[in-house]
This record gives structure tokens, sequence and C-alpha cells, in this order.
């Protein structure tokens, strides 16, 4: 049974190398499934032709994905011709994200893929490009690709929030554990549970002269260590493969990533939206940009793309 029987790969004409095209293909040799490769086209000249008729402005429009329809083909020449499955689907669309999570929601793709570009820092924190788009309002788990390989005998890290006691986080947890093993299993890996927990607050320490930050610090990372303890042992994951980390999950994860040389870490994304998304993003975004591998980001159990309720 395939992990994803039905995967959109998005695309991308500005780029030589289809990194998230390599990856789908890969993932489809290793488990089987439908691959779709998916375009979103739009050519800004057609907002100056509203002096041409209906008809010539069709045309126009159909050229254009004609001409990318061409471009694609050629470029899954090679793939097709070694038994892989590929659809092709070009769509007309000013907005490449909501392009994208339409295409899920008529299509009910499980995975979506989707390479990566380098995000000037203070604009991933202020703006949000299509990646965060579809990060946080794609119903369906995505895998953002980077350049690291996927080396059989490899790490993947299960990035979890195990001392959360809020149900949501707890769920998240489970569903980030088991895609991990069941991607570990695929790719002949070992899961790693990664968990950061929060230092002594300094405003905390600095206000209250009878604070005791060594054994807020002892607690703190006992409960911590517990709740990891506690989820690793459902899912009989050794205590070598179990870290707790003092820090913040866009420090820890990414330098605990890059001692494993771990080539995909998995994140529980719970999507926010608005102006607080807009402005500070969430952990996972935050954490996306600092690692040199895959992201795998899973959605909670019960989530509602918000393009479902346009």
């Amino acid at each position: 049974m395939s992990a994803y029987n039905h995967i959109l790969v998005v695309l991308d004409p500005s780029v030589e190398k289809q990194k998230a095209l390599n990856r789908a293909i890969e993932l489809v040799r290793l488990q089987g499934g439908k691959l779709t490769a998916f375009l979103s086209v739009y050519d800004f000249s057609y907002e100056m032709t509203t002096m041409l008729s209906g008809d010539e402005r069709e045309s126009m429009r159909l050229a254009v994905i004609k001409d990318r329809e061409l471009w694609i083909s050629d470029y899954l020449a090679a793939p097709k011709a070694g038994g892989i499955e590929i659809d092709i689907k070009v769509v007309w669309h000013s907005r490449p994200f909501e392009a994208v999570i339409h295409a899920v929601l008529e299509d009910s793709y499980d995975l979506v893929i989707k390479g990566t570009h380098d995000h000037d820092v203070l604009k991933s924190m202020i703006f949000t490009p299509t990646d965060w788009h579809i990060l946080r309002k794609c119903p369906c788990p995505v895998l953002l690709v980077k350049d690291h390989d996927w080396p059989q005998g490899g790490n993947i890290i299960a990035a979890v929030n195990a001392g959360s006691e809020q149900e949501h986080h707890l769920s998240l947890n489970q569903r980030v554990t088991k895609t991990a093993l069941k991607m570990s299993a695929l790719l002949k890996a070992q899961t790693h549970l990664v968990n950061a927990y929060p230092g002594t607050p300094v405003n905390i320490a600095i206000e209250i002269p009878e604070f005791n930050p060594q054994e807020y610090n002892d607690t703190m990372k006992l409960h911590h260590v517990d709740a990891v303890t506690a989820l690793a042992e459902q899912f009989d994951i050794a205590a070598e493969y179990r870290h707790v980390k003092e820090g913040m999950p866009e420090d820890v994860l990414p330098e605990v990533a890059k001692i494993l040389d771990a080539e995909m870490v998995i994140i529980g994304t719970i999507g926010r939206t608005g102006l607080s998304a807009a402005i500070i993003g969430n952990t996972a975004e935050h954490v996306i940009d600092r690692l040199d591998c895959d992201v795998l980001a899973i959605k909670p159990e019960n989530f509602i793309s918000p393009m479902q309720k346009d």
C-alpha cells in the first residue's frame, strides 16, 4: 500500500533543475502511486488585451497553456519512458498558491511536492510567499524539497511538541511520528524524535529574586523527557533515537538535523492565517528556511483549509 497514492508535484519553469519532480519520481518508484505534474501560468500582458475580441483573448490564453504543456511533455519524456505514470495539468491562474490548493480540493491529491527557494529572512517574516500560503492552507501534507539526497540508511526526524498538554498538539505528535515511521520504512532510514523545550525566561529571573532558574530548567527538562519517553515507547523508538534539547525549535531542529545529516524533517503545522501569520509566521515556517533537508509538513486530522470555506 502506498503512503501517498495521488501526488501533485508543482513545477517551476524559472529553474532548469526540477528538484520537486525528481523527488516525486523517486517517491513513486519507491512506493507506487499516480503522479500529476502541475503548473499554474499567467501572462500579465493578458490584462492589456481588453481591446481584443473575446475569441482573440481566449486564443492567447490557450496558446500560453499549450506552450507550457509542450514544455512539460518534453521534460517528462524520460521518466515516462521509464514506466512512471505522469499526468499533466496546466491551469491559468494569477495566484499560484490558490491554483495549487484548488487543484487539491478538486482532485483530492494526498500529497503536494514543491521545490523551495531561499527566502530573505526579513521578507520571510513579514510577507507570505507562495510556499507559506501553501503550507498554511493546503489540506493535505506538503513536501518542500531542498537539495539533500535520500540515501538508504539515513535519518528522518519527527519534530514533536511532546511537552504540550493541548489536545491538538498531542494528536499532531501522533500523526507526525506515524508519518516519520512510514517514511523511514520506505527509505530504509532511522526515525529520531526531536523535542525542544524553552529555557528560563530571562524577565522572570530578573524580576523575581526568589526564582530559582536551575530548578525551573531541571523541572522543565524532566517534564519534556518524560513526555518524549511516553511517546517513544508507544512506537518502540529506542532511547538513543530520542533528542530532548533546550532551546527554540528553530534553533534545535536545524542543529540536530545537521548533526544527523537528516534527509527529512517531518513537522506539524497548525496553519495559522491572518495578520499574526503574516507578521510572525509559525514554528514550522521559522524552521524550514534554516534546514538543509526536505521538510514534510503535516496538518491536524480535522484541519479545514480556509479556501474550503470560500
